[in-house]
């Protein structure tokens, strides 16, 4: 069976967080967005933890579900985004590390440890430890070896492992010898599975996709897909670390990585971005305020990326649906899709915003006469679009579906700007196709 799984969230007790992102306002979006296991998220915090504890009960092993559930109602799985902050090799390190507990005994005993340790677990739902990433691990596998550590958003230039300003080169140069723990890496919104596929010591290990949702409506726009004999915490364990015909990860679904806030190198404040040619081309100073640039995630794994690894641009294999999929050419890593949310598409087919009523209707109404957000991007029939939504918004589905979309790369903390119907007189937009060759000529 298939697991539609968005493993990385935050509650409202994490800063910058919605107020709705309550566990049953999650589980309600799940649903309509088609997410069969989310995170409950923030466990280390004392309140939250509470809920968590009054409002679920055990499903299956390490699984949670909402007190007086129907079978086919989302399930939950305690998961915590932990940000470590310490002095490694002369450098200060900022990095975020996702644990997954496979229990709420397990939840407390590493919460109780974390206190001694001088965390402020109560501050936020995303707590700030001194401790190192091979510190929290050693600490999180001496409590329970069931525990999974996986490194969050990995090239996001400041909190991620790969990261430009503030982390590794290698999982070894973090985790030194309990690096074999490692079992996978998140690709944060930024990058996708086939930047991940240059790097050599990610060629053993999983890529996970997960949407790091501070909202309920963010849910879900990156999501990994498991296959599994029966959804448990062990399962999910071993599709990460041993993987097999039977438990293995069958595909993700991802952002598109130039919609993401650190994709391109830039200054927010002087509105100067570059993508990785202009930065080997012209250096990596503004040339506005002279001060070193964020440098984007695809300048970071331009370094990182080994010259020896395959560089052949994946063809689209497209499926009865006209979904255009992504295939591993080696064989090693499963397939994946690059999607725009559902609301996106609405608010551009009507010429509207995602937060007008006018598209959150529409979004409603597709997701409950398709059954989800998932199924109406992926498999619903472009014809039975049309009839519920109109032409236009078939047309929208068909183009994104396809990869016929333009996009202006994010940049230094700011989104990029997603186009479904483009105009010859956008030049500062980036087409999709022309887009896609550069990516895949900078390796």
């Amino acid at each position: 069976m298939e697991f539609v799984a968005d493993l990385h969230l935050h509650s409202r007790y994490s800063r910058a967080v919605s107020q709705s992102m309550s566990l049953p306002i999650m589980a309600a979006w799940a649903k309509k967005k088609g997410i069969h296991l989310l995170t409950t998220s923030d466990w280390t915090h004392p309140l939250w933890l509470r809920e968590i504890k009054a409002s679920l009960e055990e499903a299956e092993e390490g699984i949670y579900w909402l007190k007086n559930s129907l079978p086919s109602d989302p399930k939950f799985i305690l998961s915590v985004e932990i940000s470590s902050i310490y002095t490694q090799d002369g450098r200060v390190r900022r990095i975020h590390n996702v644990l997954f507990a496979p229990n709420i005994s397990t939840a407390e005993k590493i919460n109780a440890e974390l206190v001694k340790r001088g965390c402020n677990i109560s501050s936020d739902g995303r707590p700030i430890v001194g401790l190192t990433s091979k510190q929290l691990l050693e600490l999180a596998l001496t409590i329970d070896r069931k525990v999974i550590l996986i490194p969050a958003h990995v090239w996001t230039p400041h909190f991620g492992l790969y990261g430009s300003a503030s982390g590794f080169d290698s999982i070894e140069e973090c985790f030194g010898d309990l690096s074999r723990y490692i079992y996978g890496i998140e690709t944060g919104i930024s990058s996708d599975p086939f930047m991940n596929w240059q790097i050599p010591e990610l060629q053993k290990r999983a890529i996970v996709s997960f949407s790091d949702a501070h909202s309920p409506a963010k849910m879900g726009r990156e999501v990994t897909v498991f296959k599994l004999p029966k959804l448990s915490y062990m399962n999910i364990g071993k599709a990460l670390a041993r993987p097999d015909e039977n438990c293995k990860i069958a595909y993700t679904l991802e952002f598109y990585p130039e919609e993401g806030k650190y994709h391109f190198s830039g200054h927010r404040n002087c509105d100067i971005s570059m993508g990785p040619q202009e930065i080997k081309e012209k250096g990596n100073i503004c040339p506005v305020c002279n001060r070193r640039m964020t440098e984007g995630v695809m300048f970071r794994v331009q370094q990182v990326a080994k010259k020896e690894i395959s560089t052949s641009e994946p063809q689209l294999q497209f499926d009865e649906f006209g979904v255009g999929w992504i295939e591993d050419p080696a064989k090693v890593h499963p397939r994946f899709v690059k999607l725009v949310p559902l609301n996106e598409i609405v608010a551009e087919s009507m010429d509207s915003t995602v937060s007008s009523e006018r598209v959150k209707s529409q979004f409603d109404m597709l997701c409950s006469k398709f059954g989800s957000e998932i199924t109406v991007l992926l498999k619903t029939p472009l014809e039975e679009i049309e009839k519920a939504a109109g032409a236009k918004l078939g047309e929208g589905v068909l183009k994104v579906r396809r990869g016929n979309i333009s996009i202006k790369p994010g940049f230094d903390g700011e989104y990029g700007k997603v186009k479904i119907w483009s105009t010859e007189s956008e030049p500062e937009e980036i087409q999709f196709a022309k887009k896609e060759e550069e990516q895949m000529g900078i390796f």
